[in-house]
């Protein structure tokens, strides 16, 4: 059923292994053993985008990261992305965004990166059975309380949202606030630790939240449709599950994590829920793990 789910992502797999050097059709084509034109044909059709274009602007964005990040030479950055020259970056960089890399560097502002393209995610798609996490797993499960200073959240709040996949699916009939387009904006903004979800109250209604956090003197340019709001020092209760793969233990983890965050008691530690701030919810296997972070105040 899901069988070009899984080919389209075995290519995307492929090029982003390849985006420097460059793959030709035939190789890609070759690896799935179906014609370049069914190949293509079948990217099209579930990525929204040609196959031709997506590794463009994959280079595109990478060098981007790169022009704000980083000290390399413009030059540098071209050639290391795969662009036959600087001349041939800038303007492949200007027909994507309207700016040129050089002026992208010297004032960074939102433009819509083109993010790694997920079509075949098991788990969203329900073909990854649940599974429970050992005793032995459990363990590496970790609660603590932190202090976030003060921030500034930039980002999407829907009030409807009951959580990650509704907010989306929400979000989509919104022009210009679909997902691709707002993960697109959001990652060309230096953040404080990446994008991340998260819920909100308003009186006694739950929503879901999605954005990234900035220092609080930040004063840049804040995308159309966003919002970007001070959000006080608190204390958190954070409910934390190291790297894993997330491949074999996503539904594991984040139920496991998820299912203690929501029926903590905060009393037991001195604690009561703060729901003037939001709760953020981290989310990066490999490189961070899973978290589930709760804003707290004392008991008076």
């Amino acid at each position: 059923m899901y069988e070009w789910h899984e080919n389209v992502q075995q290519i995307i797999e492929l090029i982003e292994r390849n985006l420097e050097d460059g793959l030709t059709l035939s190789e890609v084509s070759e690896n799935l053993f179906y014609s370049p034109f069914y190949c293509t044909k079948k990217f099209h059709a579930l990525t929204g985008i040609r196959l031709r274009d997506y590794v463009r602007l994959r280079r595109i964005c990478k060098a981007a990261l790169e022009l704000r990040d980083t000290e390399k030479s413009i030059a540098e950055i071209a050639i290391d992305n795969g662009f036959s020259s600087q001349a041939a970056f800038s303007r492949s960089f200007k027909k994507a965004y309207s700016i040129s890399p050089k002026e992208f560097r010297m004032s960074p502002k939102p433009i819509p990166l083109l993010l790694k393209r997920i079509v075949y995610d098991p788990h969203f798609l329900g073909i990854k059975r649940r599974c429970n996490l050992s005793e032995k797993e459990l363990e590496r499960i970790e609660v603590k309380i932190e202090k976030l200073p003060a921030h500034k959240f930039i980002g999407i709040r829907n009030i409807n949202a009951k959580g990650y996949f509704h907010f989306w699916e929400l979000q989509e009939s919104i022009p210009g606030q679909d997902c691709h387009t707002v993960t697109g904006l959001l990652e060309s903004i230096q953040s404080l630790h990446g994008q991340i979800g998260g819920w909100y109250f308003e009186g006694d209604k739950r929503g879901y939240l999605y954005g990234i956090e900035v220092p609080i003197d930040y004063r840049g340019e804040v995308p159309k449709g966003m919002e970007c709001t001070v959000v006080s020092e608190s204390e958190y209760v954070v409910f934390y599950y190291p790297t894993y793969n997330y491949e074999e233990e996503n539904t594991a983890v984040m139920s496991t994590v998820n299912e203690l965050a929501w029926n903590w008691n905060p009393e037991d530690s001195g604690y009561e829920w703060n729901t003037e701030n939001p709760i953020y919810q981290r989310s990066d296997p490999e490189n961070y793990g899973y978290s589930i972070c709760r804003p707290v105040k004392l008991l008076k």
